[in-house]
């Protein structure tokens, strides 16, 4: 993909990738306009295939038109949304407290009450996305971050419908 200080589109310099899925990659990067870090998803366009590239870019550009209208505490927000050598990708805040995968990994099994706590709030923003007709369609515990004070935030909205 991309090499770690690349500066994309004159405003994003790449740091470090602090994340991958199927079809994307995450950075750690800064913004040198705002003077802060973020997280960039960028699609890896060479793992998909010619005839689906296409529609993968369309659904990218939906999911971050689609997020960018959301306003919930418990939703990550999507800051900016452009292209670059023809490889799409998404700017959102920098989430610094992991994922409830990772958290399930190094405490194990959580209680039910911490449990309920936690997804409540994410039960809350699944219900705003279902208000404004957004379905998530992979809600799972490596799509939930938290942010440092350990608020629960839901992520991801690449195959939402």
């Amino acid at each position: 993909m991309l090499n770690k200080n690349h500066i994309l589109n004159n405003r994003y310099d790449l740091l470090e990738k602090i994340g991958q899925g199927g079809m994307a990659v995450v950075y750690k990067a800064h913004d040198i306009h705002l003077d802060c870090d973020v997280a960039v998803k960028m699609i890896l366009t060479d793992q998909i295939l010619p005839a689906a590239l296409d529609r993968t870019r369309k659904r990218f550009e939906r999911e971050a038109k689609d997020v960018a209208k959301l306003v919930h505490p418990n939703i990550v927000k999507v800051m900016d949304y452009g292209e670059e050598d023809a490889v799409p990708y998404l700017v959102m805040p920098l989430l610094t407290g992991g994922t409830l995968t990772q958290m399930i990994s190094s405490r194990g099994r959580l209680d039910w009450k911490e449990a309920a706590n936690l997804l409540i709030p994410i039960a809350n923003a699944l219900e705003y996305a279902h208000k404004h007709n957004i379905i998530h369609r992979d809600v799972k515990p490596s799509n939930i971050l938290f942010t440092t004070n350990g608020i629960p935030m839901l992520a991801d909205f690449g195959v939402a419908k």
